[in-house]
């Protein structure tokens, strides 16, 4: 009898980290597709993160994602890093190219998915408003620009923060960006074609919190995005769906980051549809 027990190890590098839910839907996805294969939720605490790195390297792993508060300090330690990754400043996702590690960056590269398949729009000639100058916006920010977006407007409460990402993507990118500080409402503009919340506003526990913004100008078409996963439908989502406005849930750019790491990692085609529905089961509990 043939018989290989080998298991292919990825997993998902933070701390804390205990209530992250990538192994949710990776591990659906291993699984439907009948791969030998595991995806591990993993506590490294900042001061261990080169010793984890090398720990995962020599035990093979073939993929490993990064969250809070790794995605910069991996950077240094990788044997390279793609383009867009080196430009968003951050890594998320980082894949096995022989026995060298490679930084990719699927935040933004998830949620332009979303828009283009989930909401069937290009975003190249569009005028987006983003809300937060954090690393999730900066990846959304990033993609939108290689995508061709034409105006980008990023609202930040920091001004000293908001006004770097503001600079640096216009030069990196050669894409209009303007910055305005976010101490007031802002009123979303008639031009306006897409509206990002890339804050942490309305994520879970505290579920009721929306980001100050009115819509009262908002054009008919204007594209309503929210990167929170949990709740996936968030009180700012509903009160554009109130308006008709069309919207775009942070369940999509989750599932859909994760879609991408899924690829890198092990050449296939995952199931998009078991993915998010294992997420919306453990979302539901």
């Amino acid at each position: 009898m043939n018989t290989n027990y080998l298991e292919h190890l990825t997993g998902v590098f933070g701390y804390p980290v205990a209530e992250n839910p990538t192994c949710v839907m990776q591990q659906a996805a291993f699984d439907a597709l009948g791969l030998q294969w595991r995806y591990l939720t993993i506590e490294v605490m900042p001061d261990n993160l080169p010793t984890a790195l090398a720990g995962a390297k020599a035990m093979g792993f073939r993929g490993i994602n990064l969250t809070i508060p790794h995605k910069v300090a991996i950077m240094a330690l990788l044997d390279d890093i793609a383009p867009d990754a080196r430009m968003i400043g951050a890594v998320n996702t980082v894949r096995r190219e022989g026995d060298r590690f490679i930084g990719e960056n699927t935040d933004g590269k998830g949620f332009l998915r979303g828009v283009r398949e989930g909401a069937g729009i290009d975003p190249a000639g569009k005028r987006v408003a983003l809300l937060g100058a954090g690393g999730a916006a900066r990846a959304i920010a990033v993609e939108l620009a290689l995508a061709g977006a034409a105006h980008i407007e990023v609202l930040n409460r920091s001004e000293a923060r908001g006004a770097a990402m503001a600079d640096d993507l216009h030069s990196r990118t050669g894409v209009s960006v303007a910055f305005k500080v976010w101490t007031e409402t802002y009123r979303v503009p008639h031009d306006a074609d897409i509206l990002v919340n890339a804050t942490s506003i309305g994520l879970y526990p505290d579920v009721d919190a929306m980001p100050d913004v009115a819509l009262d100008d908002a054009a008919p078409h204007l594209l309503v995005c929210d990167v929170i996963p949990n709740p996936p439908e968030t009180p700012f989502l509903r009160a554009a769906q109130a308006r008709g406005l069309p919207t775009l849930n942070g369940l999509s750019m989750l599932v859909y980051q994760g879609v991408i790491g899924f690829q890198m990692w092990t050449g296939q085609t995952p199931p998009e549809a078991v993915m998010k529905a294992a997420l919306e089961k453990a979302f539901e509990a």
